[in-house]
């Protein structure tokens, strides 16, 4: 191992990124409260305002993958949709197989500048979460709590109300609801075969309520529907938290262009059926790559942006000198109480860090899905 690998696996150095993390994203938040002044008055700027303060702490997560880890990630696209990407509203269906899927769409989505004002649908629950829930509010991300008598007029509210965004934005909805385990792919095959419905190898049956609705309500906004599939070279499994130890992945993303106007989002069944004949797509292509390592269209590797790295610098130097005066002056102080106090503190920040890369977990996912909620599924 060199100096640098040795360096990124070391406990201080996740600490110190953690730290910049949880307090650059704190002032965010803090100054994304005030921008609520603005809604009132001009709710656009408001919109502009927050795309922008989004950005700067969901690229710090890129940055990790990026420049942190260098983990690869490989498009393979048709090179003339591949020009379009970031300038179109899309809605982007992701498969959700990984702990750092979310990471990698962030990814995609940076590439092609539309980082900071991409939305997803998420569970209520995170809308709890520091920085990045509380981000994503301000961001008017959809939350839903997987009770659809429930959901459903809320969600197409907030899909309704981004009818008049003012920033380019991509839609990153997972539909298989939650993340793929051996569990809840038996199950779900179970609802399959009761349903009449083919069954799937590598993914969830997708619930498509969610989905229908989305696609009505973004249809004279959106431009176009991407499908992804994502996938790790040499069965990789990556984590967070190997990619906080600087360990390098190497990812493959397959993007295709459906013609959303081809959707028959007028009516519920034939939208369902569409897109389990999309996921019976997917699968196949997942088939493909485990075969051949490769999927069937042009490789592209599109190049790195600077503002990630450019964004975490200016944070550390702006949060680092303060630490690390009040470290020296505790230090010279020799106070057991405030030295007791500071590894207090740095033990509780472990664990909030801790915490926080539990939520991407396979082993700690939601038990949506799971034998429980076998009867809901739709």
């Amino acid at each position: 191992m060199d100096i640098v690998g040795f360096l990124k696996s070391q406990f201080i150095c996740h600490l110190l990124i953690c730290y910049i993390f949880i307090a650059s994203g704190l002032i965010i938040n803090f100054i994304q409260l005030f921008t609520l002044i603005l809604w009132p008055i001009n709710k656009q700027l408001f919109r502009r305002i927050n795309c922008r303060l989004a950005y700067c702490i969901s690229s710090q997560m890129v940055m990790l993958l990026e420049w942190w880890s260098g983990t690869n990630c490989t498009l393979y696209t048709d090179p003339e949709s591949y020009h379009k990407y970031g300038k179109e509203n899309a809605i982007v269906i992701l498969n959700h197989n990984f702990e750092i899927d979310f990471l990698c769409g962030w990814n995609f989505c940076e590439r092609f500048g539309v980082l900071g004002s991409s939305k997803v649908l998420a569970k209520k629950e995170l809308s709890y979460m520091p920085i990045i829930g509380w981000m994503w509010y301000f961001l008017e991300i959809v939350f839903c709590k997987r009770k659809w008598e429930e959901d459903r007029k809320t969600v197409m509210q907030k899909l309704l109300n981004l009818r008049d965004y003012p920033e380019n934005f991509w839609f990153l909805i997972h539909c298989e609801g939650t993340r793929f385990t051996e569990q809840k792919h038996q199950i779900s095959m179970q609802v399959a075969e009761a349903k009449g419905l083919p069954k799937l190898k590598y993914h969830l049956l997708p619930r498509t309520k969610g989905f229908a609705v989305t696609v009505q309500c973004l249809r004279n906004v959106v431009s176009a529907v991407y499908d992804s599939t994502l996938n790790f070279r040499n069965n990789e499994n990556p984590t967070l938290l190997g990619v906080l130890n600087g360990k390098k992945y190497h990812a493959d993303l397959y993007v295709r262009q459906v013609i959303h106007i081809l959707i028959p989002f007028w009516l519920t069944e034939e939208c369902s059926n569409w897109l389990h004949k999309l996921y019976q797509e997917k699968d196949a292509f997942q088939e493909e790559y485990y075969r051949t390592g490769t999927y069937p269209a042009v490789p592209i590797v599109p190049p790195r942006r600077p503002w990630t790295l450019l964004n975490w610098l200016f944070w550390a130097l702006l949060l680092l000198y303060p630490l690390f005066k009040l470290l020296i002056n505790m230090i010279n102080s020799g106070s057991s109480l405030t030295l007791a106090s500071f590894a207090f503190v740095i033990v509780m920040a472990s664990v909030g860090v801790r915490w926080m890369i539990g939520v991407t977990e396979i082993n700690r996912g939601s038990t949506y899905g799971n034998n429980d909620n076998k009867q809901k599924q739709k």
